[in-house]
């Protein structure tokens, strides 16, 4: 029996089988870099995982916008609402990993509920998303009814020491970021408040003012307006630097507690494993979009502070966001409702 080596037809049918899975192999290779060079080519959906006219929702087609017109392609806005914006969020991990599906995300609500009831979180924050750019931040203030003798943290401290367990503060429902950052407090000062949660800003808010509830740490576009109508007192905002819109506010670490940074940052993802030169160039776009004076002001009209990161950054910024609540979480032993 001849070997491959002695037979001159088998030898030249394995070579020429092995250079036809060459050429396929380096097409398939200059297929994919066309087509990320060539990216996009076809309409991309922008999920925003909550429903139409909240502030995500309102970013998203801002930004989808302009997108659109830097990109060339149509980018259309999809709301899947649910579970707090992790039904959507989850969906996009699912997604082919190919630019075309991408997360307009909550980053500070999807990192809390990671850390807070992991068990159902349809994703792992650390390992499900190609991270593009942060695109925006809310600052959070100190409120209180203008009944509470509190012209600082610093005093609303003392007179929640001076009556454990008096105090009551309200926020946007358990496991909001507001709620989270009433427990760095109690857990920063040791103090005894009662956190009574609502659905959502606007009847804790009525509450606060109708005096039913003491003090709230809220949004700056949730609270603004009742703090210059002066039917509520800003105490401190939970930033490094003080907020534009009230600039007579004092921020936390003026206030003597810098480590109460906390603001609700929104960014947008795309699903693991998406090629780095779609990242990239998704990246460099909103780098050009986001210091355009009408998207600012457009994002600004719903309180949030323009924002660009390099993907590197907007990765460490996330998980860093997410290790700080899952302390948080355990230390204070928080429990979902």
């Amino acid at each position: 029996m001849k070997t491959s080596s002695t037979n001159p037809k088998l030898a030249r049918r394995q070579a020429l089988t092995a250079l036809s899975a060459t050429v396929l192999m380096s097409c398939g290779i200059l297929g994919n870099a066309y087509a990320q060079s060539n990216y996009p080519n076809k309409p991309v959906k922008l999920v925003v995982p909550y429903a139409p006219g909240g502030a995500t929702d309102v970013i998203g087609r801002v930004l989808a916008k302009h997108l659109s017109d830097e990109l060339g392609q149509q980018f259309i806005v999809e709301n899947r609402a649910g579970a707090g914006g992790s039904l959507g969020a989850g969906q996009v991990t699912k997604s082919p990993a190919d630019g075309y599906t991408l997360l307009m995300g909550a980053f500070t609500s999807h990192t809390i509920n990671a850390a807070l009831m992991p068990a159902v979180t349809p994703f792992d924050i650390q390992k499900s998303f190609a991270h593009i750019s942060l695109v925006g931040t809310v600052p959070l203030v100190f409120v209180v009814n203008p009944s509470i003798p509190a012209n600082s943290v610093k005093e609303l401290v003392e007179l929640a020491k001076a009556k454990p367990g008096a105090l009551t503060v309200a926020s946007a429902g358990n496991g909001s970021p507001q709620h989270l950052a009433l427990e760095m407090l109690k857990l920063q000062t040791k103090i005894d408040a009662v956190h009574v949660p609502y659905k959502g800003s606007g009847p804790a808010i009525a509450d606060l003012l109708g005096g039913q509830v003491n003090a709230m740490i809220d949004t700056v576009p949730a609270a603004q307006s009742q703090i210059k109508a002066g039917k509520l007192r800003a105490l401190a905002t939970t930033t490094k630097e003080r907020v534009a819109s009230l600039p007579n506010v004092p921020t936390v670490g003026e206030a003597g507690y810098s480590d109460m940074l906390v603001s609700s940052m929104f960014g947008i993802s795309a699903p693991a494993g998406t090629p780095d030169a779609v990242i990239q160039k998704l990246n460099s776009a909103l780098k050009d979009i986001l210091t355009k004076q009408e998207v600012k002001e457009s994002m600004l009209a719903q309180g949030t502070i323009a924002t660009y990161n390099t993907p590197a950054e907007t990765s460490k910024i996330i998980n860093d966001e997410y290790a700080k609540w899952a302390r948080l979480i355990k230390d204070g032993n928080i429990k979902p409702e």
